[in-house]
């Protein structure tokens, strides 16, 4: 174990040799000590560093440990505080209790007894630290991050509706957002301390989603070897967000009906039904009148769901949201994978900032998180972003922003597709750098002297490239 890596624990005492005693035994234990003869200076430590545990004594001069407990209750709730005395009694086991201390351990201590106690301690401490750093996580994942007038209209409908218990029919292409925006519409209703279920009706067989959804009885079919509760009971009191509803077969879509218009399901092979009080959010990438008209949805159903219609725009008709969108997702990955803070140059994420991105927020989150994996550089710049990036739908390769990096992958050997792929990346520099040499060569990390010399054996000039243009 490094040094980094051992626990920290402060033992706080006015008396020195307890203080020794205890260094003895938490540093033969394989833990890191520091140690403070006061109140103030405790606070201090705990300000300045990072503490894993405290062993903290109640009768000291000036500032008591009771107080100092307070205060450390209030800065660093989770922080894990063991009070020890050589006065203990019940009443003040008690008050330390009330103020957040962990344990009470009474003087002389036993060498085992504080081991046990301050690993306790420390579990409990990691514990809370992955708990705090989980729901930071899941708040930022489900984060709703940008500031175009767009998605401003996005959240102005999310907080008018949130509170109602009206259908909402989400739609927009893959990759906009839209369970973004159901956890948001639920996370802001009364519902938000209930159940959010979510159901992929495109990602269940035909044959199962009416048990998903409504649950079924033991021997009601093959392979029914016990009860299933179905996924609007255990959304009953909360929200289910039914995603790719337009996936869903005729008959299922009689039964969610049913659900919506009546409050009650009927599991498959059940007798009674059972009622439910559940508000529902549905999502499609498809045009519902559409598949309507062609027999494939029913409109009941879908005036049902419409009461409340929320479109997400394409992230090409936002695209003053790709900045900040790009920012929070490299913080967020390198965070949650210790990985170094990087920084974008002006010039990558006006790049990014160009390209179509048909997969939408879903595309440029993977092109990010595969910019961190695959380079080094900081800041990042447009030399560092992958080949073809943003073209991975399929996107035609004419209509690519100028300046951007497309490859040409097919029909071509090793040496060919180097030399191609070459002379495409310096054409894409210089357009960036508006032909020029110096700034090019300065961007693309080689002496001017070199790059003169790939621009004569690639046949590349200013004069030449314009006249080839269409």
């Amino acid at each position: 174990m490094t040094l980094e890596n051992r626990p920290r624990v402060l033992v706080v005492d006015d008396e020195a040799d307890i203080r020794a005693s205890l260094k003895m035994i938490l540093e033969y234990e394989g833990m890191q000590m520091l140690e403070a003869a006061s109140g103030p200076e405790a606070l201090g430590l705990v300000r300045e560093r990072d503490v894993d545990a405290v062993l903290l004594d109640i009768k000291m001069p000036r500032v008591d440990g009771l107080e100092v407990l307070g205060e450390l209750s209030r800065e660093h709730p989770d922080l894990p505080v063991i009070m020890i005395s050589g006065h203990g009694t019940v009443a003040t086991a008690v008050e330390a209790t009330r103020l957040g201390a962990f344990d009470f351990m009474e003087k002389p201590l036993e060498r085992d007894r504080v081991l046990l106690v301050l690993r306790n301690a420390l579990e409990r401490g990691r514990l809370a630290q992955t708990v705090r750093l989980y729901r930071l996580t899941f708040e930022e994942r489900y984060r709703l991050v940008g500031q175009s007038e767009a998605l401003r209209q996005v959240h102005d409908t999310v907080a008018r509706i949130a509170g109602t218990r009206a259908s909402v029919l989400i739609t927009g292409e893959s990759g906009t957002g839209k369970e973004l925006v159901a956890r948001a519409i639920h996370g802001n209703s009364p519902r938000a301390d209930q159940p959010f279920v979510k159901v992929n009706c495109a990602a269940i067989p035909e044959e199962l989603i009416e048990s998903e959804l409504f649950g079924h009885v033991k021997g009601s079919f093959t392979g029914a070897l016990r009860d299933q509760v179905g996924k609007f009971v255990r959304a009953d009191r909360g929200t289910i967000f039914l995603d790719e509803i337009a996936d869903m077969s005729l008959k299922t879509q009689a039964k969610v009906l049913r659900a919506l218009q009546d409050g009650e399901v009927e599991p498959v092979g059940a007798a009674k039904t059972l009622t439910v009080d559940v508000r529902v959010v549905a999502a499609t990438n498809k045009e519902l009148p559409e598949e309507i008209a062609a027999g494939r949805f029913r409109e009941d159903l879908y005036f049902r769901l419409n009461v409340v219609p929320l479109r997400l725009p394409p992230l090409r008709e936002r695209r003053e949201d790709i900045e900040p969108l790009v920012l929070h997702f490299a913080e967020s990955y390198c965070r949650e994978n210790a990985y170094r803070p990087r920084k974008w140059s002006r010039a990558a994420l006006d790049a990014l900032s160009r390209l179509p991105w048909r997969g939408n927020v879903r595309e440029l989150r993977n092109a990010v998180e595969r910019i961190l994996i695959l380079t080094t550089t900081d800041p990042i710049e447009p030399a560092d972003l992958p080949a073809g990036l943003g073209l991975a739908l399929g996107e035609p390769q004419q209509e690519a922003p100028a300046g951007s990096l497309v490859l040409p992958f097919e029909n071509v050997g090793l040496q060919e597709f180097k030399d191609r792929a070459e002379r495409e990346f310096i054409l894409a520099r210089l357009a960036a750098c508006d032909w020029n040499i110096a700034a090019t060569a300065k961007a693309i990390g080689t002496p001017r002297s070199n790059l003169y010399k790939k621009l004569e054996a690639y046949g590349i000039s200013r004069d030449r490239e314009r006249d080839t243009d269409p």
